[in-house]
């Protein structure tokens, strides 16, 4: 159901009086909507970890789904960030993403309680019981605390309404297994950047990245052409890329990215605490990269 470049969409925020994110600026997200419609990007993934959803409330994290499920009108696909380390609270979360019209829902692995394997199979189980909507799981033990297995990921496969699941454990071993152990019965999606071209060339189906925000152009040919067979040229976006993936990865995303879309000019950089601005040292490292990629509002390094 989803393939290709997705985005891991930022929340805009307007500085408030301390410089630091306040409200939504919804001019901007929706600008950022129809940007990533133009360039190309096939989902739009709203309100995960780089779109600053635990900073949001819960009105604003449907606010947002809302407003980019309105924007997009159809023209792509949107799958919301819907986890939670509470399965009521992933259940209420993931029943309002469908409501508002959204086309599936972005469930991370519950974070910080650290459940065990069986605990994340039973939360997976019961969330599928309770909302009917085409699901992706998302496995990131660097946020979360609890790496999800291979094996049991594959436990839930056989769940329609699992479609597939986003890999950012880092580890591509895992993913080898990952690939083995589903035998293609669930989609693998790349959680991370650097990685995105390895698991497409196993068979990965796209990318949920973070890149995408600044160049969705490119990341939409590295997966376009890496899905029509076309590694080769798949592997040159990627080469292209890298500089970039690497100084994204300077500091806590979506720290990084935030601030490589301010110096661009896509958006104000505002982040709401306990996220600050990057380090100055660090900010110029970023600004070298995107000078050097000439990458600009035109998304095309």
């Amino acid at each position: 159901m989803f393939s290709g470049s997705m985005v891991a969409l930022v929340t805009p925020f307007f500085k408030d009086q301390e410089g630091r994110g306040g409200a939504l600026d919804e001019k901007a997200l929706r600008r950022l909507v129809d940007f990533h419609v133009r360039e190309g990007t096939r989902v739009i993934v709203p309100v995960g970890t780089t779109g600053e959803s635990a900073t949001l409330t819960h009105e604003e994290h449907e606010r947002v789904i809302r407003i980019v499920v309105e924007q997009a009108a159809g023209r792509v696909l949107v799958m919301a960030g819907t986890g939670s380390n509470s399965t009521a609270e992933a259940v209420a979360l993931t029943r309002a993403a469908k409501e508002i019209g959204a086309d599936g829902a972005l469930v991370i692995t519950p974070y910080y309680n650290r459940p065990t394997q069986e605990g994340l199979v039973r939360h997976y189980e019961a969330l599928a019981a309770r909302v009917e909507f085409p699901m992706v799981i998302y496995n990131v033990p660097a946020r979360t605390g609890v790496n999800m297995l291979p094996e049991t990921i594959a436990r839930l496969a056989s769940i329609p309404e699992y479609v597939g699941v986003k890999e950012a454990s880092g580890n591509m071993g895992q993913v080898v297994d990952l690939f083995h152990r589903l035998e293609n019965r669930m989609a693998v999606y790349s959680g991370d950047d650097p990685l995105t071209f390895p698991i497409l060339a196993l068979g990965g189906h796209g990318t949920i990245s973070v890149s995408a925000n600044l160049v969705p152009r490119m990341m939409a040919e590295l997966c376009d052409l890496a899905l029509s067979g076309n590694l080769e040229g798949a592997r040159d976006r990627h080469n292209r890329l890298v500089p970039l993936h690497r100084a994204l990865g300077l500091e806590t995303n979506p720290i990084p990215i935030k601030t490589a879309m301010e110096i661009a000019g896509f958006i104000d950089g505002a982040m709401r605490l306990p996220l600050v601005p990057m380090d100055p040292e660090n900010r110029k490292k970023l600004s070298a990269v995107l000078s050097e990629m000439k990458i600009g509002k035109d998304g095309s390094p």
